[in-house]
């Protein structure tokens, strides 16, 4: 069975973020935010690269896999049913050979997470990467840190 870990970093600190992943043994990050910018210090794209990078995990940023700003409101709102078939349709239209290659290369890539903000997966777009990865794949199992 293929792996595959999910994280947001809304209520953690860098350093806490870390430990979450090391503990797992993740040594991939695959940033999955539109933006990778955040008002939280550490955690945009630079500083996380650099200090994932000291801790020996790789850190690579998937912006075709991001919420487009159009969608992004309906998160925010709440609306996450109406958020969530949008970002499937989103995905399917737009993502769909950069989901294929990220499935296939998860056989030989290293242990890998999706990283965003939200910290709760079942309200996040990363959830719906997810379940389209796991979709390419019979074998994927999803586990949220």
């Amino acid at each position: 069975m293929t792996r595959l870990w999910s994280i947001g970093y809304e209520r953690l600190l860098p350093e806490a973020l870390v430990a979450e992943l090391r503990a797992a043994g993740v040594r991939r990050v695959l940033d999955v935010r539109f933006r990778p910018q955040s008002r939280r210090p550490g955690m945009s794209k630079t500083r996380l690269g650099a200090l994932l990078g000291e801790h020996g995990i790789a850190y690579e940023t998937r912006r075709g896999l991001g919420t487009p700003p159009d969608l992004r409101f309906l998160y925010r709102a709440g609306r996450l049913a109406e958020a969530t078939d949008g970002f499937r349709r989103h995905l399917d239209a737009a993502a769909g050979d950069e989901l294929d290659a990220l499935a296939a290369e998860l056989d030989s890539g290293p242990p890998t997470a999706l990283l965003c903000l939200e910290a709760d997966p079942a309200h996040c777009h990363r959830r719906v990467v997810a379940e389209a990865l796991a979709r390419r794949r019979g074998d994927l199992e999803v586990i949220d840190l």
